[in-house]
């Protein structure tokens, strides 16, 4: 890609004060978290306000209040995750609207959160008149609307606000979705959370009130081309230097490794494995340097750094499959940008909490042994994992759990660690050392240079230091509790040479008792509702297992993540069943990670205790990145193969579990003489989805320039015509498009779950509608009975 135009030219020269955010996090009665990045050094004060009557219009007095120091990234990026607690003994309380503002105290004086963002907006408005571009550039839509100032309220004393969960747990609201790519197909659904909490602002008990983004906040292999490009714009602006890349032999540097030219770089230097069988273009531009990685945070978070003009490749592309490939992406990347502010606007007003998966590091990240092997044993292997966890560290995980970032504890040691290793431009190596110890990177060994192993019961995990900060944690509400699990980074590894690929434990033996048991033997008393979040789901299609099952037969792990699902390891899941089925009769699961949403509810006997447990599981994927195949089962096409339940039962000694026929009762019959009584049971059964919702909401077209002649418009509208039909798009169980998922509970007389997906639909491009799942989370034995698999 010679004579490529440089990114730097193209960002903005004046930078606006706040760069990203803020973003409201961690938020319970006796404290509140803002995380925000700025381009310069400050101490941050956070104020949070009680609203007249609770309904959020008129400010009233302050009621928490704290203060940081700004850690520095680089000479123009300073971040923060700043938390305020009571003035004296006053506490927030569910059914009431607070706000909040934000003091700024740097060197340039004192400005509150109002003056900060109008200065963005003259900054804009400079950027605008002033900003590098050539004649042939791309103008994003952002720029061709009218230039309006990007508030972040709902109000008009112009500060952003928040409600929490409330008294009747029949009126909490819990948004979630996962799979956010900038360039994925759709359009970016995270936006409708903006209408979701503009039509209810002023309602405390009608407005969302927590927020849950359940992995792939970022994508740090599948990067489009033209957004690395921005990207290492933005980190050339933001801190000034290049990350000199370690390699098998020698270093090189990060600017160095052009975009959509690092596929076979990424495979044979990092052993990375997002290119395999034949999908080199899933890794062309893959992250490797830390400033990349926070680049691409602050750039799908924030439409401040977004330039005027991209340019549409034709000064230097000579290849015209390569040439089309940036201008789709650079088209993709436009609609993107396009609803940056109002997402901007609705992670401000909501409290966000936010969990790991593969793409935030890389495709694959530690799916098994042979992928730890392969990329952890190579220098720029290891140095990218390095740098997207810290990365996750800094931008999510410090504001999921703030208790762990205050002073005196290894958070806070983990934000000096990084500082100064970033003020050594990466060379420090000590630096380097010691973030790995707060992150949990395991060491290599000397003699084979894997990383370093450790047993845990029958399996190995990664070893790591005793100072490790953990990314699970669990929220409390006011009378519901969310247990948030990490299964990417304590997973259990078959042991033996030839188990390298064998789907793995999602949680090690020590991790299902810290993560899950833990938190669910400490249940408060007046906790009515537990919800878990499991990045990857307990139970997927029946195409999708078949395909893994398939895949791993030809040992072709990498290429369909197989061993994400916790039902390809037995073990796992049943020992997952088993835990929560034993401390709670009903869970409600939220997941994401497979780019459509769906209702599963899965009913669970256990003959020692005589307890029947109801589970549902609620997947909402993709935010952006919706693809053929799940446009396929959105639609009615699906309904000719419909999801089957599936009946199981199983032992505890020894631990087997047996599938049960459908139909062939007599295989029953033989069954029941072959083993003794089951000591549990469980029953899967897929929800239906109900029929389509219109909603009043009405969103901009998307402003998408794209050159076709006359006939090839023709030709297209032909072919997608019948496709765009309301009747085609009925499907009867998952929606396949882009989407976001608002999940709410009835528990006073029938018991049931409600999961209602938003999403766009392909007849009206500025409509957003929305699929209803209603699932029972009472067993009803007269009903059930019949499916109960034992009648003994």
């Amino acid at each position: 890609m010679p004579n490529l135009d440089s990114p730097i030219q193209y960002i903005p020269e004046q930078l606006p004060l706040i760069l990203a955010g803020p973003i409201l996090r961690h938020t319970q009665t006796d404290e509140v978290t803002v995380w925000l990045a700025l381009r310069q050094s400050a101490t941050i004060t956070l104020q949070v306000y009680d609203t007249e009557a609770g309904r959020g219009s008129i400010l009233g007095k302050i009621l928490l209040l704290g203060e940081r120091q700004t850690i520095a990234l680089g000479h123009s990026l300073h971040i923060v995750a700043v938390t305020a607690t009571p003035v004296g003994n006053l506490c927030l309380q569910p059914e009431r609207i607070y706000a909040y503002d934000l003091i700024v105290t740097s060197q340039a004086g004192e400005l509150n959160l109002i003056a900060a963002i109008q200065e963005h907006n003259d900054s804009a408005r400079s950027n605008q008149d002033n900003s590098y571009y050539q004649a042939d550039d791309y103008l994003l839509p952002t720029f061709k609307q009218s230039t309006k100032s990007d508030s972040l309220s709902y109000f008009p004393h112009q500060l952003p606000t928040f409600a929490l969960p409330p008294r009747d747990i029949n009126q909490l609201k819990i948004v979630h979705g996962s799979c956010r790519k900038p360039h994925g197909g759709g359009r970016d659904a995270l936006c409708c959370l903006d209408n979701l909490i503009q039509e209810e602002a002023s309602v405390p008990n009608n407005r969302p009130h927590q927020l849950f983004l359940t992995g792939d906040q970022i994508y740090g292999d599948d990067v489009a081309d033209p957004l690395l490009w921005l990207a290492q714009g933005v980190n050339q602006r933001l801190l000034g230097w290049s990350e000199a890349l370690p390699c098998v032999e020698g270093t090189i540097l990060s600017d160095e490794i052009m975009p959509g030219r690092r596929s076979e770089f990424a495979r044979i230097e990092g052993g990375m494995t997002g290119m395999l069988h034949g999908k080199t273009d899933k890794a062309k531009s893959h992250l490797f340097s830390f400033g990349e990685y926070a680049a691409v945070y602050l750039l799908s978070w924030s439409p401040v750094l977004m330039p005027k003009h991209l340019p549409l490749g034709q000064r230097w592309l000579r290849d015209r499959e390569k040439l089309k490939v940036w201008q789709q992406e650079i088209r993709e990347i436009a609609g993107f940008c396009q609803d940056l502010t109002a997402v901007r606007r609705a992670l401000a007003n909501i409290p966000v909490h936010t969990i790991c998966d593969d793409h935030d590091i890389s495709d694959d990240w530690y799916l098994n042994r042979e992928w730890c092997e392969r990329v952890l044993g190579k220098p720029l292997g290891k140095r990218t994992v390095q740098n997207g966890l810290l990365t996750y560290a800094l931008f999510q995980a410090w504001g999921n759990t703030p208790q762990y970032f205050k002073s005196g504890t290894n958070g806070e040691k983990l934000l000096q660690a990084a500082e100064q290793w970033l003020q050594s431009q990466g060379q420090d190596v000590a630096a380097k050392i010691e973030c790995d110890r707060y992150l949990g990177i395991p060491a290599n060994d000397p003699i084979t240079g894997n990383p370093q192993l450790q047993p845990d019961a029958d399996v190995f995990i990664l070893a790591r230091d005793k100072d490790y900060i953990p990314w699970n944690y669990t929220v409390y509400g006011t009378n519901h509790e969310v247990i948030v699990l990490d299964t990417r980074t304590w997973r259990g590894y078959p042991p033996g040479e030839d188990q390298k690929i064998t789907p793995p434990m999602l949680l090690s033996p020590c991790a299902f008792e810290e993560q899950l048991e833990l938190p669910l033997k400490s249940q408060p008393a007046h906790i009515k509702a537990t919800i878990l979040v499991l990045p990857t789901n307990l139970v997927t299609l029946g195409i999708i297992d078949m395909v893994q099952e398939y895949e791993l037969s030809r040992k072709r792990v990498f290429s369909n993540d197989v061993g994400d699902s916790w039902n390809f390891n037995q073990d796992a899941f049943t020992t997952l069943l088993h835990n929560l089925c034993r401390e709670r009769e009903e869970v409600i699961i939220l997941s994401g990670d497979i780019h459509y949403s769906c209702a599963v509810r899965l009913v669970h006997w256990e003959r020692s205790t005589l307890q029947t447990s109801v589970l549902v599981q609620l997947t909402s994927s993709a935010i952006k990145n919706s693809e053929i195949a799940t446009e396929i089962i959105h639609s009615r096409l699906k309904s000719l193969l419909p999801e089957s339940s599936e009946r199981w039962m199983g032992w505890h000694h020894p631990a087997k579990a047996v599938k049960l026929p459908r139909f062939q009762w007599w295989i029953f019959k033989k069954l029941q003489k072959q083993y003794p009584l089951p000591d549990w049971q469980y029953h899967i059964e897929w929800c239906r989805r109900q029929p389509t919702q219109s909603l009043p909401w009405k969103i901009p077209s998307r402003h998408i320039q794209e050159k076709l002649s006359i006939w090839r418009k023709l030709i297209r509208f032909i072919i997608t015509w019948v496709w765009r039909n309301p009747w085609l798009q009925e499907g009867s169980e998952v929606v396949g498009k882009s989407n976001l998922s608002v999940v709410k509970l009835n528990l006073s007389l029938n018991k049931t779950v409600i999961q209602e997906t938003y999403w766009y639909p392909p007849w009206k491009d500025t409509a957003i509608v929305k699929s209803r799942y209603e699932v029972p989370l009472k067993f009803d034995s007269l009903i059930e009975k019949r499916n109960n698999i034992n009648s003994h």
